[in-house]
């Protein structure tokens, strides 16, 4: 089944020094952007992550230092990559808790914000997750009936990736063909305002979702707690979260720095 869409859509894939998203690297990026009318272009780097690559990372997906030891920095690329996907939802494997907060994490080092908020997300881990429960190379198998040869390769992940959301429209009748329905049942930032996780949206306003104030609203911390967004401004969370909170900080007047 095609996909039905009113804006292109970027299937993308990381491989990266790491699973900590905050302090973990980008090694391998491949971008497939499908448009409307159905045509595809492909983006596709191998990054010095200019960091070493611990060899237990190397092992998963195949790419050692001396790989991508002449390869371009990300901040050589950062900005034709945010070009790339400016005008496109995103679309991942796992996504949602990985590789979009990761690429903000690095597009923000190098002063670019893709204002994730304001796309749309579909996670086909969770599709798949709530249908079956299973991992890519599984799903490849059960909704594609192939098997995923160079798995944690980002150029055939990306492509199962796709593929495995096209099967799985023809599958489920009631997963509706179009963006908006995929993104807000099957994982969106739509409750939680960061990629780190720490701000919810709630019927009593934007809520701490970690710590001592967890639960509690901004205003009741600014409150109890003068100091402790300014703590928080300081710490080490990700450079989306801290985003966030100096956006939020403004609009409520909370002095946060």
């Amino acid at each position: 089944m095609e996909l039905n869409l009113n804006r292109p859509l970027a299937f993308f894939d990381l491989e990266t020094t790491g699973i900590d998203v905050v302090k973990d690297r980008i090694v391998e990026i491949a971008i497939l952007k499908v448009h409307p009318n159905q045509k595809r272009e492909q983006l596709y780097y191998k990054i010095n992550p200019t960091i070493p690559i611990p060899i237990q990372a190397s092992e998963v997906h195949g790419i050692y230092d001396k790989d991508v030891a002449s390869c371009p920095k990300f901040k050589e690329v950062a900005k034709e990559i945010f070009d790339f996907i400016a005008d496109s939802d995103l679309a991942g494997f796992n996504s949602n808790k990985f590789d979009v907060p990761l690429l903000i994490e690095e597009m923000l080092r190098c002063d670019l914000d893709i204002e994730v908020e304001n796309k749309k997300n579909v996670d086909v881990q969770v599709i798949f997750h709530k249908m079956e429960k299973r991992t890519l190379e599984a799903a490849y198998k059960f909704y594609c009936n192939k098997d995923l040869v160079n798995a944690h390769s980002a150029l055939a992940d990306t492509e199962a990736t796709m593929e495995v959301l096209q099967s799985q429209l023809d599958r489920y009748p009631e997963i509706e063909n179009n963006i908006d329905f995929i993104s807000t049942n099957f994982g969106s930032y739509t409750d939680h305002l960061d990629s780190g996780k720490r701000f919810l949206k709630t019927p009593k306003g934007v809520v701490l979702c970690f710590g001592k104030h967890k639960d509690k609203t901004l205003e009741q911390i600014a409150k109890e707690d003068s100091g402790y967004f300014k703590w928080m401004y300081g710490a080490d969370f990700g450079l989306h979260s801290k985003k966030i909170l100096k956006k939020l900080c403004l609009e409520r007047g909370i002095r946060f720095e």
